[in-house]
């Protein structure tokens, strides 16, 4: 498959029970690159509540999706990657919980993000050098969010606005939604998702992801963390 962007991601385990459900919500499964039937007795339009956050899958943006420069190949990101991934070491957070971004729902973790946090600045600095810059046109579209300074230094230098000190690892579980609407998307993932958790939460790998044609991310290949 070709793809046009590249990113790495934190992509649960395809094993485990949260993660299963976790696609099932979202209606896609990246690793099989297949669709996949909502969960169905919620009473909510989950299709639409998911609609936004679907193409990318149950995942953590850990270096934002990325053209590759001129000269740079699939191959040799894949070399990266399995370097860097071989320079790192696990890491182990208390759990998950489920938090407000505005007003977006997302998973969070819980315990101390120091090691997770520089897990993250590694893969956007030391795969740097894969990247295009960003066309002037997305970065315009970028700005209209009204950056701060920083956000705005990291989206000239590292073309994302939310990397290094303003990262916050998050799975996104929804799409924006109306505030009436919060409490009860809450209520539906607080019952059938929240119990199913791991605790205590680890990051064993890097996933290298590939955006098809259409806008849908698939797994390429992870990357065991063993530094």
């Amino acid at each position: 498959m070709t793809f046009t962007r590249y990113a790495i991601y934190y992509a649960p385990p395809a094993d485990e029970a949260w993660s299963r459900f976790g696609a099932k919500w979202l209606g896609w499964d990246m690793e099989t690159g297949t669709a996949l039937p909502h969960p169905e007795g919620t009473g909510l339009n989950v299709a639409a509540i998911t609609d936004v956050p679907r193409k990318y899958g149950l995942h953590a943006t850990m270096k934002p999706p990325m053209r590759l420069g001129e000269g740079q190949t699939q191959a040799a990101l894949e070399t990266a990657c399995e370097a860097l991934a071989g320079s790192q070491a696990p890491v182990f957070l208390s759990g998950l919980h489920l938090a407000r971004l505005g007003r977006f729902l997302a998973l969070r973790p819980t315990g101390d993000q120091s090691p997770l946090n520089a897990l993250a600045a590694a893969c956007v600095m030391e795969l740097d050098t894969f990247r295009a810059p960003a066309p002037e046109a997305e970065l315009n579209r970028r700005r209209t969010a009204g950056l701060t300074p920083e956000q705005d230094a990291n989206l000239t230098r590292w073309g994302y606005p939310y990397v290094l000190d303003q990262f916050r690892f998050h799975i996104t579980l929804t799409g924006k939604l109306p505030k009436p609407e919060l409490p009860a998307v809450e209520d539906t993932l607080s019952k059938h998702f929240i119990p199913l958790l791991p605790e205590p939460f680890e990051i064993r790998d890097l996933a290298l992801m590939g955006e098809a044609p259409d806008g849908r991310f698939h797994l390429i290949h992870r990357y065991a963390l063993s530094g």
